[in-house]
């Protein structure tokens, strides 16, 4: 029979069970388990129950269990990995940064190699722009920017303008023929980690590079990976091994996709590319540098069909001799890298390999050599995107806005002023006429189609003006080699203003003075360039304002570059560095545009001089000293010779392009032009700088020293 668990009845049986020892029980405890389906049946009635977990005493042991989860907690993770050093990455899951983009590396930092810069935006325009489409600097990781050499800062420059599609606008690749032991292999592990982690757009250029070399070089590109990037960067090096485990291997290379992949390099011979292009075939690359790239000079191979097939828009191929036999093989390498560049095969054999080898033939007539000439001067012209966009400009506007025709009896009226203005602007650089262009003032009509696609004139591009290459030369030069100051002269502001893009781009710490300083401010900012201490390189200065009294002795180089009608103005502002208190060797470089506007200039700063008329100041007061046939001629251009001025002095110490004999004795800076040595080539040249810069547009010098060997000019 059945016990009853009526609370009543438990209650008069409490007493009996406890004396049978369940002490622990409760009424509630029993009414619990009988709703829990009658489990006091499998309780011993001799044991007692344990202690609830939420009544446990010991007070002491809760504290230090807390207090051991507490420091678990406090501790940071650390990665299980002896001696690990890579980064985890600043970037959180599913969170989206807010604000100005921020370029990878600082671009003001000490020696910073910055590849772009991105156009100075005014606070009106910053506030409307989009901060998250704003353009960032791209730089060099300063791990390799700090050991690049100054020739392979240039280099990388070079080549990430290329790749890029910046110096020749839709074409991407380019012929890096250097010679041995300049580092070529290092520039390219700078440009491919720099466009493998950044680009203006603040995110990688490229995702995946190949480098093709010869078998003997794939485990030393593999070294020289390591050597410069140590652990940041996990190469791929395939110099053997069977066929499934190569295409095994590619399959996982060319597999990867995204913004940051795992092995983003791969590094294979020219033989197993061509045993494997059908792979390598499968999908595309980002960038692909071919080693010896000589071995590309037969278009018909195998090796360069599959290279060529390749889903690749940027290549870079290096060769220390581009040209071994025929100017063919030169053409396969510039197809390889800018296909359609010189056009097809039998275009580039038709209108130059042809006419330049029948004008190097020894049996040529005098036509056929000249003809040669003129095709490989040609030929150079376009490989080297030397592009004469100023010489066009220059035809087109003497063509459209005929101000030999608004002459009247030998005077200038305000339209022929204005175009001499024009045409001296356009000599410093085409920038300075690209408002003229856009709003087709008269001469310029239609002239905008001639600029680059895609050119602005936030950035500065050298290239497109002789005189600015020519200076950018000389300042790197001096900058990397010596360590003198240059003082740069202009009669426009706006060309100041173009020397401050350079700067800015070349990272050159500079001080500018112009009509806009006070006389008290210019006081300061001269005395502190003139400190030895003082770290600024350039001191831009504006002829109409510099004139006289400024004592630039901080600096010992000085680049005119544009001249003034008047010759005293120009003297007045050469004699800046040449003052008494300087210590070191003078050089004035003055930059003459050849058979330019500016040639006229010149020559007629040499008959004022000659005549002891320094007087005449604006271009109002030009035509005093010019007849009708003269001033027709200051608009005319002559692309057939390498100094007009020269030419106009009929030389008889010249023979056959070369000086034979010496000015005169007693010859120095005061005497006229005609008594300068003179020089068609850089191996009469005292001055490494302008040697090391002749090769970037300069056709002909004047040089000449000074009475004190101290005071040198040139």
């Amino acid at each position: 029979m059945r016990r009853s668990l009526a609370p009543s009845q438990l209650a008069k049986r409490k007493p009996a069970g406890q004396a049978c020892g369940d002490r622990g029980l409760t009424g509630n405890t029993e009414k619990r388990r009988k709703v829990d389906g009658m489990r006091e049946s499998h309780i011993s009635p001799y044991r007692e129950p344990l202690t609830q977990l939420n009544k446990w005493p010991g007070s002491m042991e809760a504290d230090r269990h807390e207090s051991f989860i507490r420091s678990i907690l406090s501790k940071p993770f650390k990665i299980p990995i002896p001696n690990y050093t890579g980064s985890l990455g600043s970037k959180a899951l599913g969170l989206k940064h807010t604000g100005v983009r921020k370029s990878l590396h600082d671009p003001f930092a000490e020696d910073a190699l910055v590849l772009y810069e991105p156009p100075t935006l005014s606070a009106h325009d910053l506030i409307k722009a989009d901060k998250e489409k704003l353009p960032v600097h791209v730089v060099v990781d300063p791990v390799l920017g700090n050991v690049l050499r100054p020739h392979q800062r240039e280099g990388v420059k070079f080549l990430w303008d290329c790749v890029t599609g910046r110096r020749i606008p839709g074409s991407y690749g380019c012929i890096m023929a250097d010679e041995m032991g300049l580092g070529k292999t290092l520039q390219c592990i700078t440009l491919m980690w720099t466009l493998l982690r950044q680009s203006l757009n603040a995110k990688p250029e490229i995702n995946k590079a190949i480098v093709v070399s010869p078998s003997s070089l794939v485990r030393n590109w593999y070294n020289e990976v390591g050597k410069w990037l140590g652990g940041r960067i996990s190469p791929v090096a395939i110099d053997g091994g069977s066929k499934e485990d190569i295409d095994k291997q590619l399959v996982n290379f060319m597999s990867q996709h995204g913004l940051k992949v795992a092995t983003p390099i791969l590094i294979i011979s020219y033989e197993t590319f061509r045993l494997h292009a059908d792979v390598l075939h499968r999908g595309k690359v980002g960038l692909v540098i071919c080693d010896e790239g000589h071995r590309l000079k037969n278009a018909d191979n195998q090796t360069y069909q599959a290279l060529h097939a390749m889903n690749a828009q940027r290549r870079v191929l290096i060769s220390g001799t581009p040209i071994q036999n025929d100017l063919l093989e030169y053409f396969s390498l510039v197809h390889f890298v800018n296909a359609g560049i010189l056009g097809t095969a039998q275009e580039f054999k038709k209108r130059f390999e042809l006419p330049i080898l029948k004008g190097r033939d020894a049996d040529a007539s005098n036509r056929d050599r000249e003809e040669g000439e003129k095709k490989l001067k040609e030929l150079i012209s376009i490989v080297n995107r030397l592009t004469p966009l100023q010489i066009e400009l220059y035809k087109r506007f003497l063509k459209q806005a005929k101000p030999t025709e608004t002459l009247q009896e030998g005077r200038i009226n305000v339209s022929s002023l204005s175009s001499i203005t024009s045409l001296k602007k356009l000599c410093n650089h085409p920038a300075l006429i690209y408002d003229k262009c856009v709003e087709e003032e008269e001469g310029f009509e239609g002239a905008l189609d001639l600029f680059p696609a895609g050119y602005s004139t936030k950035a500065l591009e050298p290239q497109l003006s002789g005189k600015m290459v020519t200076l950018d030369y000389i300042l790197a030069v001096t900058r990397s080699t010596t360590g003198d100051k240059v003082v740069l002269v202009s009669n426009y502001t706006q060309t100041l203003d173009l020397f401050e893009k350079l700067c800015r781009f070349r990272r050159y710490l500079y001080v500018r003075l112009d009509g806009t300083m006070s006389i008290k401010k210019r006081a300061k900012i001269v005395e502190k360039f003139n400190s030895p201490q003082n770290p600024e390189f350039i001191f831009m200065l504006s002829s109409k304002a510099g004139g006289c009294g400024l004592n630039l002795i901080g600096a010992n180089r000085l680049v005119m570059f544009d001249p003034d009608w008047n010759p005293a103005n120009d003297e007045q502002a050469m004699a800046r560095v040449w003052r008494d208190g300087q210590k070191k060797t003078c050089y004035i470089y003055r930059l003459i545009s050849t058979g330019t506007i500016e040639e006229k200039i010149l020559q007629r700063q040499a008959h004022k001089k000659a005549l002891s008329s320094c007087v005449v100041d604006e271009e109002q007061d030009v035509e005093r000293h010019f007849s009708l046939g003269q001033l027709r001629e200051l608009f005319t251009l002559n692309e057939e010779t390498v100094s007009d001025t020269h030419d106009k002095f009929h030389c008889c110490r010249c023979v056959n392009g070369r000086e034979v004999r010496l000015p005169p004795e007693g010859a120095d800076c005061t005497s006229d032009l005609s008594q300068w040595n003179h020089c068609f080539d850089k191996k009469g040249l005292r001055d490494q700088v302008l040697k090391a810069s002749w090769d970037s547009a300069v056709s002909f010098v004047f040089h000449q020293r000074s009475h004190e060997d101290q005071k040198g000019v040139i």
